[in-house]
């Protein structure tokens, strides 16, 4: 085996960075028995994050795989919780452990409700792929599928008392399910767009339903104990006929009624007017949560029946007293008041709670019916978890924040990173704060504020970090205090890049007001402290026509590499300025770009998703790669190797050989784009950031690549995603060429034995036709082989030598051919052509169409022609073998006894003496290796 390069496997470490996912909702969870409403349940990419919102620390993590997570239920025992991930999956997960033993997979996409009874035994989920789906949790197994919804599911409710189910979808309707039937017995159809949430009030006896409009509209449950039974008559005239058809309407709607009615009662307007995006209620169905696509959550209160009774009484007694008093005005008598029970009567509104940022999800939580105590969660759009407390009795309630979990994770994206130069801490910047992670423990050293951070990098030293800014200001920061030291206004465009000089001494930034800078770090001293602070002096400006996207020094500090917007990367000299190279044929703007450590290659990343790599001698384009499906956004060389990684728009980061031009791995984890990348400077760590609003570290092992490995791997993946969508099945190219080929080998033979066939009946017309009707009837028939100058016998033998796979064309030839073959290819074996490669055929076609030749009666006399001839053939051929391999052994002896000379011996040795040399050499090799 020969020396190859070894490449080492990077593998993913550690998520951080996100609170909560913005495609999932969040829970109130109860972790080995604590207290209520401490901790919360949030989606984190694929793994469920346990948050203490008391001390602000992540207590436990549910690992997933590899799909994202879409909503997160608990059970009504505060045991377990049940995760629906993307790909249509439901895993149970126990709190106390974290790890999950029970998993159900019935969906086709991802998973858009879960919701478990009142026992917890039995457990609904909904989908984008319109099924409602109950599981048994106790038998781990599916009850029943129920199909009829048009459009995503978006709630599903079990009735507690009936073995009922009520869901609502994004095809405007609610649908009520008998369950010992498993079929829809009524569908409310008065929403006019997509239903988002509904709740189950008053014992069950009100709906609750939000849709894409500023209401809630409220349905009246009405349920029939006793079954009516249709009335059946014995006899019938037909006058009783026409009379039926009238009532057929009718008894189709008592029909529906059989089980229960449901009738709509009223509509709550809410302050929003957007659709509702969530809609919640408390454990004890009392305390009613809504928000749409703002900071507001909306509150109602639903009042027991006992409490709709006081209300009434008192409006009642109001009522007669305003009467008496306008008889007493009056002087005549007036009626009895009567005062109308209202919706508004029954669901009044409690308050409204104003979050700093939109909400995504809430979830609340009533800790004691008696005192009225109501946790809220709320799951943030800007990557944030806040908690609110509230006493629902109070004649004023006022809302308090608890908790505020920021320190986890940035509210935007994070644009740039950046490694120390001792591996060990990770700098991260977005549009509002910029972070200092550990790398070891991945817990926050530093948070500050800052501009919207486009780039950054460590100072020497690993004491200050630098900023470039999106309105064009470089800010410089102390990690030890965690203060700005000084902003400096560098650039009136935004600054893009910025690259540590070789020497370390300075820095180059790159702006789109088409200008590159240099700046030169100083020690000042600070007017209010007295002591020395860094600084940076602008020394030179480098004035080009575009905007400047990137910058890059090569590592001998010889030259600077700089992308515009016109879609070129243009080189200078240093020292001068002096123009060098213009490296063009990116079809849009360099995103990205990278000089390798020996400042030989330079690699570039363009929005047309290519990667190129370039000498930086003469500036030729080495090799140009496909590289992702959409934009190149990062690109870096591994430090002191020709290795470097990719980040696109796809969602994946990329390795690749700059040597050998191959892509070496593809690390996959990510959900959205991903923005930026850093490498660590011992090349052992890798962090990148996304616009899912995670940090994923990944760590490299000893665990050599193989590339032949690596890539069978992934036509796998490929063929089980396939089967897992229920598509045609993915098979790799080259078998499906190889598939394509035989196929094709196939029709070829059928196609030039219908030929032979055609030709052959042809040539023996014409031959009768010149036997009977003189030599001028000859010249008229032209046939093709003698236009070819092909005879007809070896036509059909072409195309048996021109197939390079010739027994798996035979296997896929159909078996009505092969009688016509066999009497071919014993005409051929009694002429003597090509027997050897006629008998390798035939032997094959006997071997797998034995059964079908041994029972056909008509074969019987070919294949006894076949046998004899075959025999006589094969001994003759053997014979002429035999005598001539006997004539030249006889030659050899003549020509050694009369020349003295030993034929091939010298030839033999020479031969011997080449493979003990070599075989010598490649020892050595392995053994300096």
């Amino acid at each position: 085996m020969g020396l190859t390069k070894q490449y080492l496997r990077y593998v993913a470490s550690a998520v951080f960075g996100v609170i909560g996912s913005q495609k999932a909702n969040i829970s109130y969870v109860t972790l080995r028995g604590g207290e209520r409403g401490r901790y919360v349940a949030v989606a984190a990419c694929e793994h469920v994050f346990i948050w203490d919102v008391r001390k602000g620390e992540k207590v436990l993590i549910l690992q997933g795989q590899k799909h994202e997570v879409t909503f997160i239920c608990p059970s009504p025992d505060g045991v377990h919780v049940a995760v629906g991930y993307e790909d249509g999956a439901v895993r149970i997960f126990s709190l106390l452990n974290g790890e999950t033993n029970v998993s159900f997979n019935g969906h086709k996409s991802a998973v858009s409700i879960i919701q478990y009874d009142a026992l917890g035994a039995r457990l609904v989920t909904g989908s984008k792929d319109t099924d409602v789906i109950v599981w048994d949790v106790i038998n781990e197994s599916g009850l029943y599928r129920l199909k009829g919804h048009k459009d995503v599911v978006t709630q599903a409710l079990f009735l507690k008392d009936k073995n009922l189910l009520v869901t609502c979808s994004k095809d405007s309707f609610v649908k009520w399910w008998d369950l010992d039937t498993q079929h829809c017995f009524k569908t409310l159809v008065g929403h006019r767009s997509e239903v988002w949430g509904m709740a189950l009030l008053n014992r069950e006896n009100r709906l609750l339903t939000g849709s894409a409009d500023s209401e809630l509209r409220a349905w009246d449950i009405r349920y029939l104990e006793q079954v009516r039974e249709p009335k059946v008559k014995k006899g019938k005239t037909l006058l009783d006929e026409d009379e039926d058809e009238d009532k057929q309407e009718e008894e189709d709607e008592s029909l529906e009624d059989r089980i229960l009615s449901c009738k709509k009662a009223g509509s709550i307007l809410r302050e929003a007017r957007d659709r509702v995006v969530s809609l919640r209620t408390d454990t004890k169905n009392r305390i009613v949560a809504c928000h749409g696509n703002d900071s507001v959550l909306e509150l109602f209160t639903v009042l027991s029946e006992e409490e709709v009774q006081k209300k009434m009484t008192k409006k009642l007694k109001k009522a007669k007293k305003k009467a008496a008093k306008s008889q007493e005005e009056t002087g005549e008598e007036a009626a009895e008041p009567v005062v109308e029970k209202m919706l508004k009567d029954e669901i009044i509104r409690l308050m409204n709670i104003k979050a700093s940022a939109k909400i995504r999800s809430v979830w609340v939580d009533c800790l004691s019916c008696a005192g009225g105590e109501l946790k809220v969660a709320l799951l943030l759009q800007n990557n944030t978890v806040e908690t609110y407390s509230l006493k629902t009795l109070d004649k004023t309630p006022t809302a308090n924040k608890t908790a505020r979990l920021t320190l986890g994770g940035h509210r935007t994206d994070v644009r740039t990173l950046a490694f120390s130069s001792d591996n060990l801490a990770v700098l991260s910047a977005s549009g509002d704060t910029v972070k200092v992670w550990n790398r070891s423990t991945l817990q926050v050293i530093r948070t500050m504020a800052c501009e919207y951070a486009l780039c950054s990098l460590f100072v020497p030293g690993d004491r200050q970090i630098i900023l470039g800014t999106k309105s064009g200001k470089l800010q410089i920061f102390e990690l030890a205090s965690g203060s700005l030291l000084e902003t400096v206004d560098a650039h009136d465009g935004a600054l893009w890049s910025l690259c540590l000089a070789p020497d370390q001494r300075a820095i180059v930034s790159g702006s789109a007001d088409k200008t590159v800078k240099f700046w030169d770090f100083e020690l000042i001293k600070d007017k209010e402290s007295g002591q020395k602070r860094l600084t940076v002096k602008h020394t030179r400006t480098l004035q080009l026509e575009e905007d400047v996207l990137c910058v890059k020094f090569s590592p001998d500090h010889r030259l600077l590499a700089v992308s515009l917007l016109d879609c070129t990367v243009k080189v200078f000299y240093t020292d001068t300025l002096k123009f060098f190279l213009s490296l063009y044929g990116h079809k849009l703007p360099v995103l990205c770009l990278d000089i390798s450590h020996d400042s030989t290659l330079i690699a570039t990343g363009s929005a047309d998703r290519n990667v190129k790599i370039w000498g930086l001698d003469f500036g030729d384009c080495h090799r140009s790669m496909f590289a992702h499906d959409d934009s190149v956004m990062f690109l870096q060389f591994v430090p002191k190797t020709h290795l470097f990684f990719t980040a696109g728009k796809d969602r994946k980061i990329k390795q690749w050989d700059a040597d050998k031009f191959e892509h070496i791995q593809t690390l996959e984890g990510h959900h959205r784009e991903v923005w930026c990348l850093a490498i660590s400077p011992n090349g052992d760590h890798l962090v990148s950031s996304s616009h899912d609003k995670s940090l994923r570290l990944w760590e490299r092992t000893r665990e050599p690549i193989i590339l032949e490995e690596e890539r069978e791997m992934e036509r796998e993946a490929e063929f089980e995603e396939s089967m897992a969508k229920g598509d045609v099945p993915v098979v790799s190219s080259a078998f499906r060429f190889g598939l394509q080929t035989f196929q094709l080998n196939a029709e070829r033979i059928m196609e030039a034995l219908e030929i032979y066939k055609a030709e052959a009946r042809k040539m023996e017309d014409h031959k009768y036709a010149c036997e009977h009707a003189g030599k001028e009837t000859e010249t008229k028939l032209i046939v093709i082989f003698l236009l070819c100058s092909v005879h007809l016998t070896h036509f059909f033998l072409s195309f048996l030598f021109a197939n390079s796979e010739l027994e798996v064309s035979l296997l896929v030839l159909p078996f009505p051919y092969i009688p016509e073959l066999l009497q071919l290819f014993s005409s051929y074996i009694q002429q003597g052509l090509e027997v050897e490669l006629v008998c390798r055929c035939l032997f094959f076609l006997l071997k797998i169409h034995f059964g079908q030749i041994s029972s056909n009666q008509m074969l019987l006399s070919v294949i006894d022609e076949l046998r004899t001839n075959t025999l006589s053939k094969v001994r003759e051929i053997r014979d002429v073998m035999g005598f001539n391999s006997a004539a030249l052994q006889f030659l050899q002896r003549e020509i050694e006894s009369k020349e003295d000379v030993m034929f091939f011996a010298d030839a033999t040795g020479k031969l011997e003496e080449k493979k003990k040399k070599r075989r010598k050499r490649e020892r050595a090799i392995l053994t300096i290796a």
